[in-house]
């Protein structure tokens, strides 16, 4: 069964719920807040409405007992009070100018003097005012409405006054609270449901598009995205399908051009190198003819390794690349190789130091004439990006059941920025040598054949290695 195509959506997600959960979130807790500031306004208007009313009726029925005596009116509050109905929700009380309890539903002395300043309002206004909020002496919730009683005369001789507790209306205006977080608690979860099933639904043939274009990218040219939408996405994968086919049918185009073009050069080339290679042989030659066509030869020569490197490069990109494989003596074919290209080296100037060691060194399965172009190719290298240095280092050690060779050189190295891409194909970076820039392409692909590995870094103290490891037993 396929794998499905992972991909990280862990910054989408989060990019959502900053962007889209949090704003949802943001409106949901103001809306809440709305709604229990709302039912919190009304169920306390409604409370104080009351009051009022209650408040208003009460002193108006007190207005015929304003003519009697000062005690007698104080003697009708007190009995009014006991006989109160409504002492179990709310308490009634009489109060003096002075700020005195004189009676109260609770019972004639029923406490301390209350001390909210709705009382000495009413006084002073000569109309009903509310109090809303703790009781100075017991802490409670309360909500009182004080209304004053006045004289024949006219004049203010006390506050009749209701309290009652708001412990039972804050538990409701809690509970909608609740039940509004509830809700909105709901509308969160489903919010979130639906949009990781809509990101779902985006995401996975968006993993599938990713997926398909990283192998496209890696040279998979050709590879096609198969999608059943018919939306945005449906049109992405068309368009990337329609691109692999054209870098396909270039890429095809291009290797069958350099494959053509490489086998016509070998031709000419090797006549070139068989003359030049006959003249030279000719003792009567003057120095300067000599000369040239040693340069001849020469430049010949360096055009048909490049002609060769082109062919293995359109093998490898056919697929047509193939390892004549057996089991050989690996330190003989490199020892062959260092000495060989040392003379050629000791002829620019270039000192190849071999480390030899008594080490025992298996024969390992490979194939030994690409492996030699491998060696070749990374030696050619140092001389052509490292010769400045004027020497070259090479050894080869079997470490953790692998061979492993060491090329070094004592340049300039190469910049950190590039030591990932210098293995690509045409990459040549800033180095003013000459060459192609498929030579580290086709002996990557060669060491990767063998199931080894070819590294490239920056050595201490300046200069580039190149480690090549092959398994011993692969």
């Amino acid at each position: 069964m396929e794998n499905k195509p992972k991909i990280n959506v862990g910054g989408l997600r989060k990019r959502w719920l900053l962007n889209t959960a949090s704003v949802v979130f943001a409106l949901g807790i103001v809306c809440v807040l709305a709604v229990t500031a709302s039912f919190a306004t009304y169920y306390y208007s409604n409370m104080e409405s009351d009051l009022k009313k209650r408040a208003k009726t009460t002193t108006d029925f007190f207005a015929d007992y304003i003519d009697q005596t000062y005690n007698e009116f104080y003697q009708s509050c007190i009995t009014y009070a006991k006989t109160f109905e409504d002492k179990d929700s709310l308490e009634l009380q009489f109060i003096n100018v002075e700020g005195d309890l004189v009676a109260s539903s609770f019972g004639e002395w029923a406490g301390q003097s209350p001390r909210t300043p709705e009382i000495q309002e009413a006084v002073e206004v000569r109309d009903s005012r509310a109090y809303v909020g703790k009781d100075p002496d017991t802490g409670e919730q309360i909500m009182a409405v004080s209304c004053p009683m006045i004289y024949s005369n006219g004049e203010v001789i006390g506050v009749l006054r209701y309290v009652t507790s708001t412990r039972l209306v804050d538990v409701q205006i809690f509970l909608v609270a609740v039940t509004s977080a509830f809700v909105l608690m709901v509308v969160m979860v489903v919010v979130i449901i639906s949009s990781n099933y809509y990101l779902r639904s985006i995401m996975n043939p968006v993993a599938q598009i990713t997926e398909k274009a990283k192998r496209i990218a890696n040279g998979s040219y050709g590879v096609q995205i198969q999608t059943p939408y018919r939306d945005e996405i449906g049109e992405l994968a068309d368009t990337i399908n329609e691109m692999s086919n054209k870098i396909a049918q270039n890429e095809k185009m291009q290797s069958e051009f350099i494959s053509q073009l490489s086998h016509e050069l070998r031709t000419p080339l090797t006549v070139i190198n068989g003359w030049s290679e006959t003249l030279l042989a000719d003792e009567n030659l003057d120095a300067d003819t000599q000369q040239g066509l040693k340069i001849i030869s020469s430049e010949a020569k360096r055009l048909t390794e490049m002609v060769m490197e082109l062919l293995d490069f359109t093998r490898i990109q056919d697929g047509r690349m193939t390892l004549s494989v057996e089991v050989a003596d690996i330190r003989g074919a490199f020892e062959d190789t260092v000495y060989m290209y040392g003379s050629r080296l000791a002829q620019d100037g270039i000192r190849l130091c071999y480390e030899d060691n008594d080490e025992d060194i298996p024969e390992i399965p490979c194939d030994t004439k690409r492996l030699r172009q491998v060696f070749l190719n990374i030696l050619d290298n140092a001389a052509k990006h490292g010769g400045e240095g004027k020497r070259i280092d090479a050894s080869i050690h079997y470490e953790d059941d692998a061979v492993v060779v060491r090329i070094r050189d004592y340049g300039p190295g190469i910049p950190e920025d590039e030591i990932p891409l210098v293995k690509r194909k045409f990459y040549k970076g800033s180095s003013k040598a000459r060459g192609s820039g498929i030579g580290l392409a086709v002996c990557d692909e060669i060491v990767d054949m063998h199931g080894g590995s070819l590294t490239l870094e920056n050595a201490p103290g300046g200069g580039t290695l190149v480690t090549i490891s092959l398994p011993a037993g692969h």
